[in-house]
């Protein structure tokens, strides 16, 4: 495109130097950076600590009485500077419990009765526990109390009746099940809340240690286990040749039909033994989970992930072959999405093993895992599993409190899947999907939920206001901020936050001061006019003249946030130009510019056009020239 025309941007003064501005901070947040458990430059401080815990568990699952059970030791370090007097454990299936906290109804089919808890020692010692009046999170009271940099070991016995119908977890189908969440955990504990205490809802997500499992999942023969680590004993649960198909698929870039239909049905995939107890590994990890099936297809391959060391990472699907068609082309998507995130955005590779994407109801991310539906529709199916797989880097790679700051990995994997969106169907499919599922509802709903500030608690937030600030309005100021920025600084300065965090507990503060110090620029006021107001998506073409050649434009920022947006100039003759706008230009002031053109040639009209920043008022975003 020719220049053809010269810019004047007219603002208020100080527009050029804008002095530091502070951000909010809770109290107990401050206390946190002041104790030096975090520091201002985005870094964990020089104090900065987190308790940790050995896993080893034996978990069985009965798939006639659909009774979980398992027994569990604990090897749980407390590396605070605080004395422990109690422990605080999270079992989120008391979700299931009829008195648990709910965000809605629910069928008396996905109601159970919860955790039952048959013994529980610490160093030995037996204690009395009722888990029969605990919800979501219980509490034991030490006998002796845990002091700063020890240990203790923690044995749990406990069992717990699968949901008929499943959520997050339970039963998929008579013979087929997903289990998450399926042992009792300690809570976290940390350095600015304590213990996590907040009641797990079903609209909640999660908020774990990174922790080092061993364990075993003990089930019928012909039930397939698949499971978050790495598989250690294929040889001993599966048939020669099943277990030969799933090593060649880790090195495999086609996809391998590891067991199909008629070898579940034949009793040729496991060892025909009435039990089998599969196991499996992982270290520094913030969950584990399993699925089971009898006839679920199982299909495999990889793809490197890391090209400096030529690591690869196994891409796997099972699903009913009956209502799965989706999930025909899982594998082969899984290994793009692979590939894509490890070098584009965010550009880190994959730090996992494995990728299991097992057919349920869910639309859920667990490490290593997903649970999603059949929809349908290749395209949409695709489209949730990207965004599922996305959240291994937020928020496994870094552990996020999802619970209480929902936007700092909901809204990154909004933003990967759109960025991924793009790669896989073009840029004007990505934009119509990301503005009909992820903007439209947000900036066409007038109400007071949709404009609460993002950094509000995500377990405060209340109705609809809770979905956009975790997914849209914080993935559209992820996208600002590139805008503003551009990929290369940008991505240094992601960089930055998730080496500095990689495997910690970052907090919005944390990121804040991570992409300033990546990209080694004063961001506060951005982050302040996107985190901490009610502003919205709103611009407006103000007063406009024309006079020889010169034509101005004063543009309103009705609504207040700092976005990118294009002018479109028509010419007389047809023709068009785009004039491209950064986030920048509300730097200093965020209220109104003034936007100067020069051209020769005559000016038929002006539209402010902000793409998947969807205006609040569009029609008052044209100038038609007089």
């Amino acid at each position: 495109m020719k220049k053809i025309f010269s810019i004047a941007l007219i603002s208020y003064l100080g527009l050029q130097a804008v002095s530091a501005q502070e951000l909010y901070m809770p109290r107990n947040i401050k206390a946190a950076y002041e104790k030096g458990t975090r520091s201002m430059d985005g870094k964990p401080g020089p104090n900065y600590w987190q308790n940790h815990g050995r896993y080893n568990m034996d978990i069985k699952v009965d798939a006639e009485t659909k009774v979980v059970s398992g027994q569990e030791e604990i090897l749980y370090s407390n590396n605070s500077s605080d004395t422990l007097r109690n422990l605080a454990i999270r079992f989120v299936n008391n979700l299931h419990k009829p008195t648990a906290p709910r965000n809605g109804n629910v069928s008396e089919d996905f109601l159970t009765t919860g955790l039952n808890i048959s013994s529980f020692s610490v160093d030995g010692e037996t204690y009395k526990v009722d888990s029969k009046s605990w919800g979501t999170v219980g509490s034991v009271r030490l006998k002796k109390p845990l002091v700063p940099k020890s240990k203790i070991t923690v044995k749990i016995e406990w069992d717990y009746p699968l949901s008929k119908e499943s959520g997050r977890e339970g039963q998929i189908d008579p013979n087929s099940f997903f289990v998450a969440y399926s042992y009792p955990r300690i809570s976290v504990y940390d350095d600015y809340n304590g213990w996590d205490r907040i009641p797990h809802t079903d609209r909640a997500e999660f908020y774990n240690d990174f922790n080092d499992y061993v364990f075993s999942v003990k089930a019928p023969k012909n039930y397939v286990v698949y499971a978050t680590g790495d598989f250690l004993n294929p040889d001993e649960v599966l048939q020669p040749e099943i277990s030969a198909r799933l090593k060649k698929s880790y090195n495999s870039d086609e996809v391998i039909h590891i067991a199909n239909e008629q070898e579940l049905k034949d009793g040729k995939v496991t060892l025909q033994k009435e039990w089998n107890t599969w196991k499996f590994s992982v270290d520094h990890i913030t969950d584990v989970c399993f699925a089971m099936s009898n006839h679920y297809v199982w299909d495999g391959g990889s793809v490197i992930v890391d090209s400096k060391a030529n690591r690869r990472a196994s891409a796997q699907a099972a699903y009913n072959p009956a209502i799965g068609k989706d999930f025909i082309n899982s594998v082969k998507n899984n290994i793009y999405a692979l590939a894509w995130f490890s070098n584009n955005w965010p550009g880190v590779p994959y730090p996992f093993s494995k990728s299991i994407a097992f057919q349920g109801f869910a639309d859920m991310e667990y490490p290593m895992m997903v649970n999603d539906s059949n929809f349908g529709d290749p395209v949409f199916a695709q489209l949730v599993q990207d965004h599922e797989v996305a959240h291994t880097y937020f928020p496994f790679y870094m552990g996020i409190n999802e619970t209480r700051y929902a936007y700092m990995d909901e809204g990154w994997a909004t933003t990967f899947e759109y960025l991924i969106g793009i790669a896989e169907h073009g840029k004007d499919a990505a934009d119509k999907f990301y503005k009909n599922f992820r903007v439209n509802q947000y900036i066409n709903d007038k109400s007071t939920e949709e404009d609460q500030p993002v950094i509000s608690m995500s377990d405060q937030v209340s109705g609809t206001g809770y979905g956009n600030n975790s997914y849209g309005k914080a993935s559209l100021s992820y996208l600002a901020l590139k805008d503003m920025l551009g990929d290369e600084l940008f991505k240094k300065a992601l960089h930055n936050y998730m080496s500095n965090w990689n495997g910690k507990h970052p907090i919005p503060w944390d990121y804040f001061n991570s992409m300033n110090s990546g990209s080694g620029k004063n961001l506060n006021w951005f982050f302040k006019n996107w985190f901490f107001t009610n502003n919205y998506i709103d611009l407006a073409i103000g007063k406009a003249t024309a006079s020889n050649g010169k034509y101005v434009l004063n543009i309103k920022n009705t609504g207040g946030f700092a976005i990118p947006f294009n002018v479109v100039l028509t010419y007389e003759d047809g023709k068009t130009d785009i004039i491209h706008k950064s986030p920048e230009v509300w730097q200093g002031t965020e209220k109104e510019i003034t936007l100067t053109i020069n051209t020769s040639k005559k000016v038929k009209s002006a539209v402010l056009d902000g793409g998947i920043f969807m205006d609040a008022t569009p029609k008052d975003n044209i100038w038609e020239v007089k």
